[in-house]
């Protein structure tokens, strides 16, 4: 009893904090939302860890969680949408041979996630540069001639210190790489495996809270970086959405994809977004003080950065324990 108390005051807190707001924010929407529809956005999709994310319900497979995300894909006219590959994965799971094939009969291009999803601040450089190479035939084989040299690095780590991080860029640009920058995130992977375990306890009632927690999340970051853009530079810059290629992230996207679209959000690949002088850096091999996101931004230009909404978290972290 004391442990359905306990999940019965998780999803009470969780529902307090992100869902009650929605009824308010419900009754003022039609006009902002209309406003901000006027003014186009530009998107890019990015999904992380291919072929395999995080836990799964009972029941899915990682080919089921492919093919959700690729329908959402088609359904919603996102155009290339990459992903960046781990290609460990294949070996850790042998069921998710196969949604690298999915991904690109789909249409879409992958990319370097690195092989083990190996972070640069913590491992010698030498060593997460064999890492980045050793990805590097699956990403040919699957590619076939088409261009596959973005990383994603891992933790969004560039390496702990100056030299380090210049010299991995050098490592970059010799082997012919841009970098895949994050504009936008609002921590999506926290709710895959709530979302698992809550599957696996039928409780219906607590995927309904992360449902409604997971939209405001996303809401709110897209909002929260757009107000960030307009406070930089007057404008909105084309945002590029760090996502990952999870089980509860597969049963969202049609309807996170409708609520970008519905708040003037136009998708467009990830070359087009980093066309954009604001990712200029990217394509650089020396170091360099430009800032790669709107945070780090506003900290170069002396303003004040304003405080974050709070994304997942420890209720998360409750949720159908």
């Amino acid at each position: 009893m004391a442990v359905e108390g306990g999940a019965r005051r998780a999803r009470a807190g969780l529902w307090s904090r992100w869902i009650a707001p929605l009824a308010v924010l419900a009754m003022t929407a039609g006009a902002a939302q209309a406003a901000r529809a006027a003014t186009p956005v530009k998107m890019a999709l990015t999904f992380d860890d291919l072929p395999a994310h995080s836990a799964l319900p009972p029941g899915v497979s990682r080919m089921d969680v492919a093919g959700r995300l690729l329908a959402a894909f088609h359904d919603a006219r996102t155009g290339p949408v990459y992903g960046f590959v781990n290609g460990v994965q294949e070996e850790k799971e042998p069921d998710s041979v196969g949604v690298l094939s999915l991904w690109r009969a789909a249409g879409h291009p992958l990319a370097n996630h690195t092989w083990s999803h190996m972070n640069l601040n913590t491992n010698g450089l030498a060593d997460w540069e064999a890492d980045l190479v050793r990805n590097e035939p699956l990403l040919e084989k699957h590619m076939a001639g088409q261009d596959w040299r973005w990383v994603r690095y891992p933790y969004l780590s560039e390496g702990e210190t100056p030299e380090k991080h210049a010299a991995a860029r050098k490592v970059l640009k010799a082997r012919g790489y841009r970098i895949a920058s994050v504009t936008m995130s609002f921590g999506d992977y926290a709710w895959n495996e709530p979302y698992a375990r809550c599957m696996a306890k039928g409780d219906t009632a607590a995927v309904a809270v992360l449902e409604a927690s997971y939209l405001k999340a996303a809401k709110d970051s897209l909002d929260f970086e757009r107000g960030l853009s307009a406070t930089l530079y007057g404008r909105d810059i084309p945002y590029v959405l760090l996502m990952h290629a999870g089980a509860f992230d597969a049963r969202m996207m049609p309807r996170l994809l409708k609520l970008y679209q519905d708040n003037g959000v136009t998708f467009v690949g990830l070359e087009e977004a980093e066309r954009d002088k604001f990712y200029a850096a990217d394509f650089h091999a020396e170091a360099t003080a430009v800032p790669t996101t709107l945070e780090e931004a506003m900290k170069a230009k002396g303003l004040p950065v304003p405080s974050q909404p709070a994304w997942g978290g420890a209720e998360l972290d409750k949720m159908c324990r």
